[in-house]
């Protein structure tokens, strides 16, 4: 993931695995901008949530579909970034009642215009959000597997790992306003069946510093302007979308010890202005993600990615990482270049920042989730 920061880093995994990294999308000025460009992995977006496109390559016909004639991808796969976002990670109880739970999901918009009214709805207050299964969830629900297998494995490198943390039912909402996404996600919680839910994880996440990454790392990342480019790189053939998330907890005394020549090696990039370092290390987050240390190396692939900077000064604070793409394949490639599975050389981005839980869904396309209405 190269990118102009942290999450620009992580953006090289996407866009960020392209553009620049990290990064977070800058929240479009008007309805009519939503579809923008920028985004970063570590760091916050250029004004809101990180929303990059990560290019990893030209020549990747299976891994992205067209953009003709697919069918309609939920709100949150491509939309821009907004200031702020909500994150809920729900595992259910085995005796959960799936119908039942699949139903409150696939109501999600009426969730969102009971917080909003559309005919009240503007820039300042506006919620796009989507929502995605975990594969065994999804399983269950449609009585089928998703087109392709999405399941996460566990990855250890040198410099850290990558736990499985698995999920049934994920929520990603997006809003300039924080008490919409706080009373959007009591509405979501509070709607399924008592005693059915086993763990609740709601991670809110912010705009930091017009654009920055909680590490001091530019975050931001280049993404198709077009938004059949968009669609492209983060819609599959059905119109749906696989995700990953994974929760970074920052080693801010680590960073702070470090040099910024130190923190820039690990990067890739500088972290005035996020310009990529010619002379770059073998473990650098930009090498790992691109697969290689020669400047300007095209990207294997891309990503839309939509990551923000989350967390407190009493607890812990870091990135929210969250992508979406045509197929599992280019996750799976990025995250293996992190970790060294190909070659033993681990992600020099992993020394400042640590991976505390992690997973991959599946959004369907609107017209599939009504099926489950």
């Amino acid at each position: 993931m190269a990118y102009r920061g942290f999450s620009r880093l992580w953006g090289r995994f996407g866009s960020r695995f392209g553009a620049r990294s990290f990064g977070a999308a800058a929240p479009a000025a008007g309805t009519a901008a939503r579809l923008g460009s920028k985004v970063l992995l570590g760091a916050a977006g250029v004004s809101a949530v990180a929303y990059a496109v990560h290019e990893y390559g030209k020549e990747s016909p299976f891994w992205t579909a067209s953009a003709a004639e697919k069918p309609e991808a939920q709100n949150s796969v491509f939309s821009q970034g907004k200031g702020h976002a909500v994150y809920i990670w729900i595992h259910l109880k085995p005796d959960a009642d799936v119908k039942k739970c699949a139903k409150i999901a696939a109501n999600l918009q009426n969730f969102v215009d009971r917080v909003v009214p559309p005919k009240e709805a503007d820039d300042d207050d506006e919620i796009w959000a989507g929502v995605g299964f975990g594969p065994n969830f999804y399983y269950r629900a449609y009585g089928r597997p998703a087109p392709e297998d999405f399941g996460y494995i566990e990855r250890k490198g040198s410099n850290g790992g990558m736990p499985s943390s698995g999920g049934d039912i994920f929520f990603h909402a997006k809003s300039n306003s924080v008490s919409n996404l706080f009373d959007l996600t009591k509405q979501i919680t509070e709607a399924f069946p008592p005693n059915s839910i086993k763990k609740l994880s709601d991670v809110h996440s912010f705009t930091y510093q017009n654009g920055k990454d909680l590490t001091g790392f530019i975050d931001g990342t280049e993404n198709p302007a077009d938004e059949d480019d968009r669609k492209k790189v983060a819609v599959d053939e059905n119109g749906g979308s696989y995700v990953i998330t994974q929760k970074w907890v920052h080693k801010f005394n680590t960073i702070n010890s470090a040099s910024v020549s130190k923190q820039e090696s690990w990067v890739g990039r500088s972290k005035a202005d996020s310009i990529e370092i010619r002379s770059k290390a073998k473990n650098s987050h930009v090498a790992r993600i691109v697969g290689g240390t020669e400047f300007a190396r095209p990207k294997p692939f891309q990503i839309v990615r939509q990551s923000m900077p989350y967390g407190n000064l009493s607890g812990d604070a870091g990135l929210f990482f969250i992508g979406y793409s045509a197929s599992p394949k280019n996750l799976n490639f990025m995250l293996d270049r992190m970790v060294g599975a190909d070659d033993g050389v681990a992600d020099g981005i992993m020394l400042m920042t640590e991976c505390v839980s992690g997973t991959y869904w599946y959004f369907p396309s609107k017209a599939d989730l009504k099926k489950l209405a």
